[in-house]
């Protein structure tokens, strides 16, 4: 443990970490100081850029809190939310695929009925949502939990208070009919930037990047006995689909906008005035302890 120096200080931390009981602890810690040390040898750091990276690291931990947390924004505009949901989401083939969950979900937003409005005071194009949720056998799933929420035509979530809304409005959970299928009706959501007035922000312009994501609507999906399902469906045709900043789209995620005349629509429901229409069938796959 003396004369540590750049050629064998790395040897000389991992075998302390290597004295954890925890094998996972173990193996985190290892991976962690071998990582790390390479990064700091390949970028060879002056003292006052590394001063600067602790001190960016410090302001990112000094703006989380109740309403914000800027580490997950680091995340998610560095791609690693995006690869741990991969990770954690090795779905076969047939299944919806995931995506990252947003700062923006309500737990226990209030329960409606199938053809509600959500939209509650929201500003925006009047928009239908039709869709339904099956296993990947194509069995209908009567009953599922869609708990859905999305932006304004502003951009701003009602959580961000933007648009003078009284309440929770642009989400809400829904039960899938008999024949596993729900519609409701909202507005157009609009892109958006992440907050990008702290450390993340000042990262994302040193690094030539913008903040904005692409007009999407969030769904979180569940069913006894299967996976439950996070994942975005982006509107076709948005400028920032192939520059999401946190790299959430994929190509089985975009569904263009129909459009919708007054009457009955193409799964059978009614509605009073023309709207844009938006349409998309998920498909959950087994829990994967019910698999096992």
């Amino acid at each position: 443990m003396r004369d540590l120096n750049e050629t064998n200080i790395t040897d000389a931390v991992l075998a302390k970490v290597r004295q954890s009981e925890n094998p996972r602890v173990r193996q985190i810690s290892e991976a962690l100081v071998r990582h790390l040390h390479a990064f700091v040898r390949d970028i060879e750091p002056t003292q006052v850029e590394w001063d600067a990276a602790i001190e960016f690291l410090t302001r990112t931990g000094q703006m989380c809190g109740a309403t914000r947390q800027e580490f997950v924004l680091l995340s998610d505009a560095l791609g690693v939310s995006m690869l741990v949901d991969a990770i954690n989401h090795r779905f076969p083939g047939g299944a919806t695929e995931t995506t990252v969950l947003g700062p923006f979900y309500v737990q226990n937003a209030p329960e409606r009925d199938l053809g509600d409005d959500i939209s509650n005071g929201m500003q925006g194009e009047p928009l239908l949502i039709e869709g339904s949720v099956s296993r990947i056998n194509g069995a209908p799933l009567v009953g599922a939990i869609v708990d859905t929420w999305h932006a304004d035509g502003g951009g701003f979530y009602d959580v961000q208070n933007a648009t003078g809304q009284e309440g929770l409005a642009g989400r809400s959970r829904f039960r899938t009919d008999e024949h596993g299928r729900f519609w409701f009706r909202s507005i157009v959501p609009a892109f958006y930037p992440i907050p990008d007035d702290g450390p993340v922000g000042e990262m994302l312009k040193s690094q030539g990047r913008h903040p904005y994501r692409p007009a999407h609507v969030h769904f979180m999906i569940g069913y006894p006995g299967c996976e439950t399902l996070v994942t975005h469906v982006f509107l076709a045709g948005d400028k920032y689909l192939d520059s999401d900043v946190v790299f959430g789209v994929k190509n089985s995620l975009i569904k263009s906008l129909e459009f919708q005349d007054v009457g009955e629509t193409a799964r059978g429901n009614l509605v009073d005035q023309p709207m844009k229409a938006l349409r998309y069938d998920f498909i959950l796959t087994e829990e994967r302890s019910a698999v096992a």
